[in-house]
């Protein structure tokens, strides 16, 4: 095919985790001590990572790790370190490794292989989980931390995990916490800003804890409602008084980023092991983002010592990242696009927060003066210094849907591999990367969602238009697998026998209306 999976024998994404346990606590203890934005107090190290002081306290600023630029070495240390610090029960959370991180959760042994397109370009393969989405990756593994988080505090609330979702976070979420004791579940998303195959995944869950709405807005609006419900200092007092306290599911939750982190370092792992690098030389990666998570994780691989030449951040149309990296300037003061790529379609990425604190040298007023400058008039320029730094990290890049088909056909066409139309967005950015910087560096794309989740755009793109019209979603799935070759993937497949339990939509305005009314 043109198209190689690397040596099968690879680091494991389980085992090799966790292997230098011993070593990681010897060498790398970290400080717990995390801090927000806003203020010098550090947050307490009995507080869970997980809990909803991850994602918001004094009702401003979101989480980071004061630590993560001091620095690490080595391969799978660091996430070892992270989980031994808040959970010295080792034993215990190896056991929610193997729960999370095996052959029923994940369709291929290695869990997130790599595959060599050519001799420059590699995917990176995220979507192999029950989703088939790279959010499966963090959230498999988020209820475990959350779960045991609850119980070290001896809190006995129920946890509420509130998603906002432009598609993907959703039923990833939902299949995560789906009937775990101890929680609910409620996931909002743009009526009209996901795929079908994406829609119809979150209507079927299963599970007696959880609630889905579509809304009338987009993400945005969807992501910007949650954060209202997190800061309403009378609704969640109402709901303690209940017996239940907030948390996410999104990577505002510093628990959503640190498993995110470990694929950039497996990811290398697998091509040193496989003869395509030499320990110490440098890879880009290439993250098609609209929220900056996916991408901030591998800043924070690079800080923990990952050779990373340059983080390539590729967006669809609604390209405010692509203008901020090029001019210094985030304005999200500009017309809204529903792409091909949805899980994209984003123009308040608030993970960016954490990055502009990081790059401005841990500066938490400066970082709250261009946050507050957001809030109030939707935009804000960084110092000429930030920016400089941020051109030596990153390299942004945008297409739209016209070139993000292309990018589909003509590499199925050259090498028999189907992308959906994410990772074709960061295909078609790669492309321009390496063709204006003429950087010769090893280059690995991050593949973040299954080709047959988006079905309509991925085989209109091979195939034409016509050859969509009027075809049902499972028709279509069926007509991709057989012109690429590919199976369908089992969670998809069953889709079509499965119950709709969740149909409804409802103004962003009555969000919390909800959420109380889910939690009576």
């Amino acid at each position: 095919t043109g198209v190689k999976e690397l040596d099968p024998t690879q680091m494991n994404y389980r085992y090799e985790i966790y292997n230098h346990t011993q070593a990681a606590k010897r060498k790398h203890r970290l400080d717990p001590a995390r801090r927000e934005y806003n203020t010098d107090k550090p947050v307490p190290t009995d507080v869970p990572i997980i809990s909803k002081d991850t994602a918001y306290i004094n009702d401003e600023g979101t989480i980071v790790r004061e630590t993560v630029t001091r620095g690490l070495t080595g391969d799978y240390d660091f996430l070892n370190t992270y989980i031994v610090n808040v959970y010295p029960d080792t034993t215990a959370w190896i056991n929610d490794f193997d729960n999370a991180y095996n052959e029923e959760s994940f369709a291929t042994k290695s869990i997130t292989p790599v595959y060599k397109l050519n001799n420059q370009v590699y995917f990176l393969e995220l979507w192999h989980g029950k989703t088939c989405a790279f959010k499966d990756l963090a959230l498999q593994i988020l209820p475990h931390l959350l779960t045991k988080s609850i119980k070290k505090t001896k809190d006995d609330r129920t946890a509420v995990i509130l998603v906002a979702t432009s598609g993907d976070t959703g039923k990833a979420a939902l299949e995560g916490f789906s009937n775990v004791d101890g929680t609910k579940i409620a996931v909002f998303y743009p009526i009209d800003g996901v795929s079908k195959i994406q829609k119809l995944q979150m209507a079927t869950q299963d599970g007696n804890n959880v609630a889905v709405s579509g809304i009338e807005g987009n993400f945005d609006d969807a992501q910007s409602g949650v954060k209202k419900i997190f800061t309403d200092k009378e609704f969640i007092e109402e709901l303690n008084n209940r017996g239940y306290m907030l948390s996410s599911a999104n990577s505002i939750n510093w628990g959503r980023l640190v498993p995110q982190i470990v694929y950039y370092f497996s990811a290398y792992a697998d091509m040193l092991k496989a003869g395509e690098i030499t320990l110490g030389e440098k890879v880009n990666f290439v993250v098609p983002t609209g929220n900056f998570g996916d991408i901030l994780a591998g800043y924070y691989a690079k800080l923990l010592g990952l050779p990373v030449n340059k983080l390539v951040c590729a967006s669809n149309t609604n390209n405010v990242l692509t203008d901020f990296i090029n001019t210094g300037v985030y304005n999200k003061n500009r017309q809204f696009y529903t792409t091909d790529s949805p899980s994209m379609d984003i123009l308040i990425s608030s993970n960016l927060e954490r990055f502009i604190y990081n790059v401005s040298g841990n500066d938490s007023a400066l970082t709250k003066q261009y946050m507050d400058a957001l809030a109030k008039d939707g935009q804000y320029k960084v110092s000429d210094e930030i920016k400089e730094k941020m051109s030596e990290i990153l390299w942004g890049g945008c297409c739209d849907d016209k070139d993000t088909a292309i990018s589909i056909k003509d590499t199925f066409e050259k090498y028999k591999y189907l992308m959906d139309t994410h990772t074709a967005v960061g295909k078609n950015v790669c492309d321009k990367y390496l063709f204006e910087t003429d950087d010769k560096t090893k280059t690995v794309i991050l593949s973040t969602a299954s080709p047959f989740k988006f079905n309509t755009a991925v085989l209109s793109a091979i195939a034409g238009e016509d050859a969509v019209k009027n075809k049902s979603e499972f028709q279509l799935l069926d007509m991709l697998s057989e012109i690429s070759g590919l199976v369908i993937p089992k969670s998809l497949a069953q889709l079509k026998n499965k119950e709709v339990r969740f149909g409804g939509k409802i103004n962003k305005e009555d969000m919390k209306q909800f959420v109380s009314e889910f939690n009576m």
